[in-house]
């Protein structure tokens, strides 16, 4: 088994961590569990030039470090700003390429539609076909999939710019769309209540801002690490046979911050199964439309379906969250840090900790209560206050000791 995280940022993106470099992803990754990572941002000039001094490339489009045995394969964030049916449209896309010299021949083709290296994540002032249509002339042999496709501002599906359906999205350029990336605030259940997405493969990646949260979701492929290249992966992610995407790890959605309807500076949350309403009842101004009310309207489903081939999935809380829930400490305190590098390094990475390790040797390294938060984990058994408009969604422990009952079973239907 091969996890990857496709979906990361570099150092030169907006609000992101000045920590990250090439060799600090690859050593975080390993520290994860992570096989595989996206470079991020290969189209911003500074970013392509670290990773051609550090990565070296194979003859089947995977590079790798001097570090460690992690493997990268060149990545971007791209968002697209443009005016349809009378409405201003702004979507994310994520791309993979097989090499860094169409990296170079992206930049030269892009470069007349909004400045490459003013942000990890370029805007540019052209429509999503468009940026499709120019992307494949460049490379061939591309992968592209709509980035968060729920998000609110930036989503392909998303409340406040998106589209109704990815064919609305891509329109001539649709057929070139094999999988779509569902988001922290939204989970796999979720997107089988849309059929519109059944021909899509449903990837899960982190969007790391900061080196603590790769992994908090990725992927994980049917393909032995040394087996891997470009194509295989490609392939495994968009093949209708022999697909060797076998799972996804998930945030449980309502830890996203764009879960719930909400209004962030009055502090103010909606769960739209239970009240619509789209003012917020403090100040009056609009609410955020959040993902769960969006993937209702276009539901045609009950809660509850599963399509024939689902691609099988496992929620997490990531281990210093979780730590930090338990010992009602800050995710960057010395302690958390301190019991994370203990539980990582016995048991070789955050994902076989929250996964695989054994709940009785968890327990006899960081106690009882860490060992049942992760038992609680495993059974989806988890307190979490949702999150809305740019708020994440706030795990707690101590609630569910005191009330077992867990936050995301109490959707009943998302079409009543």
């Amino acid at each position: 088994m091969v996890i990857a995280d496709l979906h990361i940022h570099s150092r030169y993106a907006m609000a992101c961590s000045e920590n990250i470099t090439i060799r600090s992803i690859a050593e975080t990754a390993v520290t994860k569990g992570i096989d595989i990572v996206g470079t991020g941002d290969i189209l911003h000039k500074d970013w392509l030039d670290e990773a051609r001094k550090e990565l070296t490339a194979s003859s089947d489009g995977i590079f790798h470090t001097s570090y460690n045995e992690t493997l990268f394969i060149p990545s971007s964030e791209i968002s697209t700003v443009f005016s349809d049916s009378g409405k201003t449209r702004k979507v994310h896309h994520c791309i993979l390429l097989p090499n860094l010299e169409s990296a170079d021949l992206l930049r030269d083709r892009l470069s007349k539609y909004g400045n490459l290296d003013s942000d990890g994540r370029p805007t540019l002032m052209m429509d999503a076909p468009h940026f499709v249509e120019e992307l494949f002339s460049v490379e061939p042999n591309a992968f592209i999939f709509p980035a968060h496709i729920w998000t609110p501002y930036f989503g392909a599906l998303g409340s406040m710019s998106g589209y109704d359906s990815v064919r609305d999205t891509y329109k001539d350029q649709y057929y070139r769309i094999k999988a779509i990336e569902t988001g922290l605030s939204s989970d796999p259940p979720m997107n089988w209540l849309v059929s519109g997405l059944d021909d899509y493969a449903l990837l899960s990646n982190s969007d790391m801002h900061s080196l603590m949260n790769m992994g908090r979701e990725a992927n994980v492929f049917d393909i032995q690490k040394d087996k891997i290249s470009y194509k295989t992966l490609i392939n495994g992610i968009s093949s209708k046979e022999g697909k060797r995407l076998s799972r996804t790890i998930e945030f449980f959605p309502e830890e996203g911050k764009y879960h719930y309807d909400g209004h962030r500076e009055c502090k103010v949350s909606v769960d739209p199964m239970n009240e619509i309403s789209s003012i917020c009842r403090v100040c009056g101004k609009p609410l955020v439309k959040g993902v769960l009310h969006r993937v209702k309207e276009l539901s045609d489903r009950e809660l509850g379906y599963v399509p024939k081939g689902a691609v099988p999935y496992t929620h997490i809380v990531p281990l210093r969250d979780l730590i930090a829930s338990v010992l009602s400490k800050g995710k960057y305190t010395k302690s958390v840090m301190l019991e994370y590098e203990t539980l990582t390094k016995r048991f070789g990475s955050e994902f076989s900790v929250l996964i695989d390790a054994d709940i009785n040797e968890i327990s006899g390294i960081s106690g009882d209560r860490v060992a049942a938060a992760v038992e609680s984990v495993r059974n989806g058994k988890v307190h979490i206050v949702p999150g809305y408009a740019g708020v994440f969604g706030e795990v707690s422990f101590e609630e569910m000791a005191a009330n077992p009952t867990s936050k995301t079973t109490g959707q009943k239907s998302l079409l009543s």
